[in-house]
């Protein structure tokens, strides 16, 4: 009986291990985590370059009409607002981008950030067709 005890004990510690494992990777902060504001616009200027983006281009800082980057891809005119936050992007971003897109005459409208979503924001980006790229979605292919 014993014997069988100190093997779930030994189970029951590998997967507590397991899961804090899990759970610290997925929280783990990412250089972009550090970034100002400014910075980030630049971080994502460069990940859409990479990503094949062309005319990409900062906007200034205040005054951009909710859109931090314009860019161009296969034809298509993109909008982003640009998020670095350390909580969730509610619906005042997809709001910002989805007015800033038309100010700009742009076809799409997209919101970077370093975080996630909430579901209010990701009701509405559905509602308004506003794309939503969270820090999964941008580090993909641009591990730190």
């Amino acid at each position: 009986m014993l014997k069988y005890l100190i093997i779930l004990l030994i189970v029951v510690i590998i997967l507590l291990i397991t899961v804090i494992i899990i759970k610290n990777r997925h929280t783990k902060p990412l250089y972009m985590d550090e970034m100002e504001g400014h910075e980030f616009e630049y971080y994502c200027a460069d990940i859409l370059t990479e990503m094949g983006f062309v005319d990409v281009e900062v906007t200034k800082g205040s005054g951009d009409f909710g859109v931090d980057i314009l860019a161009e891809k296969d034809g298509v005119s993109y909008a982003f607002q640009c998020k670095c936050y350390d909580k969730p992007i509610g619906v005042k971003a997809i709001q910002e981008v989805y007015a800033g897109k038309d100010y700009y005459d742009r076809m799409v409208g997209v919101v970077m950030t370093n975080q996630y979503f909430t579901q209010p924001a990701v009701d509405m980006a559905k509602k308004l067709n506003v794309m939503l790229w969270d820090r999964d979605y941008i580090t993909k292919g641009n591990d730190e």
